[in-house]
């Protein structure tokens, strides 16, 4: 763990139904490498929802293999939520009965899901929080980054770049997450304290509930209507998949998307090929390889019966309830010209994907081939 935060860090510098009915069960069968040793155990996942692209792409299959390399004998019981906190209710309950050790959860409704928390507590289950924090609530641990900074790191950037073309007083129209998240809030606290110290007008302000692309492109589509195609210089969005929305509008209304700034985060793979078309700014990198497998190195000791390392969870933040031991990782404002040196380097996109033929040329220009 601490060789990948500090590879990290120079880089910088430089369940869908019940578990019952089939909600998905990866099993960590026999391997030849039993580096775990010992019995293993069941670990619950669960994730939220999939209209963004990196809980099925990434986080679930690098938690997976992960939970794998460090124990053959343990059982991941899987189940995506489909942003119906009910659902997950309800997933969390299958998975207890089932037998589960510990549940890693990124919850739909971060204030509901205390309720998920104080149920595994009853059967002594441990809880580790994934990318967003429960509030009010006995975890165990939490992993993540931190939501502020990334909100900075995004509007920054957009600061910059609206500077650069010579917008004085920018107006910018705001699309940020839903508000049963967590880290919301912060995103979009981080970017309005960015935007305002700097000059920015704030015109319009959304909270998109399931961080849907489709309700992103009607509150742009609205925001047009209602300011006109030159009432506003910039789009700030909260991540990748609203930012797609936003742009689909901002095309749909012959709005040149270059010159609106979008920002986004998660580095999906659509967003970073827009990226290199120009018609999304930027976008943020979290380390969800580094989340996923810290989150096992977490939750594999539970499932045996053991403790974690002492020295994985180092930093603490306060969920209103406790001193959450927690994990909290670096981020990286990601631009055409270090798309190679993170995304890429890390493993975390193949150029092969990335550069397929309507991008090709884009990728050559930034060094990607």
């Amino acid at each position: 763990m601490q060789d990948r935060r500090s590879r990290f860090t120079r880089i910088a510098a430089c369940a869908a139904v019940l578990f019952a009915m089939g909600a998905g069960v990866a099993a960590c069968g026999d391997d030849d490498d039993d580096s775990g040793g010992g019995g293993g155990g069941k670990i619950a996942l669960l994730l939220p929802e999939t209209k963004t692209a990196r809980y099925e792409k990434q986080d679930r299959p690098n938690f997976e293999r992960r939970v794998k390399e460090l124990c053959a004998d343990c059982e991941v019981l899987y189940s995506n939520a489909d942003q119906d906190p009910a659902k997950q209710q309800q997933q969390a309950e299958a998975a207890i009965t089932q037998g589960a050790k510990v549940i890693v959860i990124s919850a739909v409704d971060v204030a509901s899901a205390a309720s998920i928390v104080q149920r595994a507590k009853q059967s002594d289950v441990k809880v580790i929080a994934y990318g967003r924090l429960i509030p009010d609530a006995d975890i165990d641990y939490y992993v993540s980054i931190d939501p502020f900074k990334v909100g900075q790191q995004q509007a920054e950037v957009q600061m910059d770049a609206l500077e650069k073309a010579g917008k004085s007083g920018p107006r910018v129209v705001m699309i940020n997450g839903a508000p049963t998240d967590s880290n919301s809030k912060p995103y979009k606290d981080g970017a309005t304290e960015v935007l305002e110290r700097r000059g920015a007008k704030i015109v319009k302000s959304y909270d998109t509930p399931d961080w849907s692309p489709d309700k992103a492109q009607q509150e742009m589509e609205g925001s047009i209507t209602s300011l006109g195609k030159d009432g506003f210089d910039a789009v700030y969005s909260a991540n990748d998949g609203m930012a797609g929305g936003a742009i689909a509008a901002l095309k749909g209304s012959s709005i040149d998307p270059a010159g609106r700034f979008v920002t986004g985060q998660d580095a999906e793979l659509a967003g970073i090929q827009r990226i290199l078309t120009g018609e999304q700014l930027m976008t943020v990198y979290q380390p969800i390889i580094d989340i996923a497998e810290t989150s096992a190195e977490l939750a594999v000791p539970i499932a045996k019966g053991e403790d974690p390392p002492g020295d994985l969870a180092t930093d603490k933040v306060d969920n209103g309830q406790k001193q959450v031991p927690s994990v909290l990782l670096d981020t990286i404002a990601v631009v055409p010209d270090n798309i190679k040196s993170t995304v890429v380097e890390e493993g975390f996109l193949d150029v092969g994907e990335i550069c397929t033929g309507p991008y090709a040329d884009a990728c050559k220009e930034v060094g990607l081939e």
